[in-house]
Formats: C-alpha cells, sequence, structure tokens
C-alpha cells in the first residue's frame, strides 16, 4: 500500500492508497511552517514578533490552499473523509473564522480608545488638570475586550483540546493547522489583554521601569515589553496617584506609550484582516472540493 503525500517523513502517519509515496514538496513546507510557528508562538512577547507570527500564518494558509489545488489532495479527501472527518474540520474553521473576527473587532476597539486618549491629551496640552475619569473609561472599554476574548475562547477551545491524527493523512494535516491556527489565536489574545494591575499596588516607580523598551525577567533574560500591558499600567497609575507631579508625568508618558500602542495594533489589524481572508478562502475552497 503506497503512503499518503504525509508520509512517514512527516508529522503525520496515516496512509492512502490514492497518493503517491512520496510527499509532495507543498506537504513538506506545510510540515515546516507548523513547526515554526509552534516554536514561535511560544516566544512571543511583542508586537514585532506577533506581526511575524501572522505573517507565518499567512504564508501556511497559502500553501494549504495551493495543496487544496491540486487533483489528487481533491480526489484523496473526497474519497476518503467520512461524515465525522467532515464536520470536524467544518466546525473547526468556523471557530477559527469567528476568532479571528473577535480578534479584528477587539484591535478596531482597542485602536479607537488609543486614540480617543491621545485626541484628549493633545487638547490638554498645557493644562496641568489630570484625565484620570478617561483612563477610568478606557480600562473599562478593556474589561470589555477581556470578556469578549474569554467568551471566544471558551467557546473555541473545546473543538481543538483533543486532535485525533488516526484518519486520512490530508483531512490530518488540514486538522493540525487548525489546532495550531488556534493555538496562535489562543497567545495572541493573551498578548491583548496584557496583564491586568491593579490600581492599589500600582507605583510610579514601578511604571517608569515598565516604559522602557525591555524588561528583565526573573530568569534575568531581556524580553520585549507588552504594549497593551504598558497603557494598562500608567493608566492605572494614573487613577491612583494624586500627585501634581505625577499626572504631568503621567501624561507625557501617556502620549509617548499611546502613540507606540496604536503603531502596534494597526500592524496586528493589518495581519488579521488578511488572515480573515485567508481563513475564507481555504474554506470555500475545501466546501468546493466536497461539493465535486
Amino acid at each position: 500500500m503506497a503512503s499518503s503525500p504525509l508520509n512517514q517523513k512527516s508529522n503525520f502517519h496515516a496512509r492512502s492508497n490514492s497518493l503517491p509515496s512520496r510527499p509532495h514538496p507543498l506537504v513538506t513546507q506545510i510540515d515546516e511552517h507548523l513547526c515554526r510557528l509552534k516554536s514561535n508562538v511560544s516566544a512571543s512577547s511583542s508586537s514585532p514578533a506577533w506581526t511575524r507570527n501572522l505573517s507565518g500564518l499567512r504564508d501556511l494558509y497559502e500553501l494549504v490552499d495551493n495543496l487544496l489545488q491540486l487533483p489528487v489532495t481533491q480526489k484523496s479527501l473526497a474519497q476518503q473523509c467520512n461524515d465525522k472527518q467532515v464536520n470536524e474540520l467544518l466546525n473547526g474553521s468556523l471557530k477559527l473564522l469567528d476568532a479571528c473576527g473577535v480578534a479584528k473587532d477587539v484591535l478596531l476597539q482597542a485602536k479607537e480608545d488609543a486614540q480617543r486618549l491621545q485626541s484628549i491629551l493633545r487638547r490638554r496640552r498645557g493644562n496641568e488638570s489630570g484625565f484620570t475619569n478617561e483612563a477610568k473609561e478606557y480600562l473599562a472599554s478593556r474589561k470589555k475586550e477581556k470578556k469578549l476574548i474569554n467568551k471566544s475562547l471558551k467557546a473555541c477551545k473545546c473543538g481543538f483540546s483533543q486532535l485525533e491524527n488516526d484518519g486520512e493523512a490530508t483531512f490530518s494535516m488540514l486538522r493540525e493547522v487548525e489546532r495550531v491556527t488556534f493555538t496562535v489565536f489562543e497567545s495572541l489574545f493573551s498578548y491583548i489583554c496584557g496583564t491586568r494591575m491593579e490600581s492599589e499596588s500600582t507605583n510610579w516607580s514601578f511604571v517608569s521601569k515598565l516604559m522602557s523598551s525591555k524588561r528583565v525577567t526573573c530568569e534575568g533574560e531581556a524580553t520585549e515589553t507588552n504594549e497593551f500591558e504598558k497603557v494598562d499600567a500608567l493608566l492605572c497609575t494614573v487613577i491612583g496617584n494624586k500627585s501634581r507631579k505625577s499626572e504631568k508625568e503621567s501624561n507625557d508618558d501617556a502620549q509617548i506609550v499611546l502613540q507606540k500602542l496604536e503603531s502596534s495594533i494597526q500592524d496586528l489589524e493589518d495581519g488579521v484582516e488578511y488572515l480573515l481572508r485567508l481563513l475564507i478562502k481555504t474554506r470555500v475552497s475545501f466546501l468546493n472540493i466536497l461539493s465535486q
């Protein structure tokens, strides 16, 4: 019996009569992209890193769509996949579309909130009065965003908690692509949420350290600081500090970190928007295969 495109050299070991013994170059590339994404996601802690991850996910789906256009792939999926496998794949793609849509909505709201705060600060330039109420409104909006994210993750996670690779090889590969995509979204959502800072335990000395481009972990390793976390921490300090000096310093720092946050959000937003189109394209390709 000849092995499937994802043969013994790949991560997937299912077998099929309908596909050649040697893996197609696209299969090898997909396998390499999956391994790279798994490794990169765990090490991502900054906006540039997440922009690269989304770009890697984009490249992965472009390869997947190219694979789905191959007649041998279409024949294999049409003949080998049973109803349960088809439903699993389609349900997984739908959950990913929902998660991608949530990411897009949350990033858009976060960008609008950051722009609003920047506009308020520009209008108040030279005015020593603080912007405590606006900071509270921003953090309240962030709280709503986190609830939306948690709801999306809860709805999505059950579909990817367990993955069986004992079916048709190409199907198993597509399910693995979906699982890794969910892992990327899960980590991206964690990055967007940042670390929630309580105003009671936040002091200006800590926030000043956080404003630097890098922080040092408990192991002594320097890592990029989360821009969402910076803004949350700073605004919690604005609410918790009443001195005029703290207000003036926080206003100046807020302008800087909000500009950086807006730039980071724009990069992430562009990546998520492009990925959303690719997810739709892949789902349509699979549906077209099944309808043949």
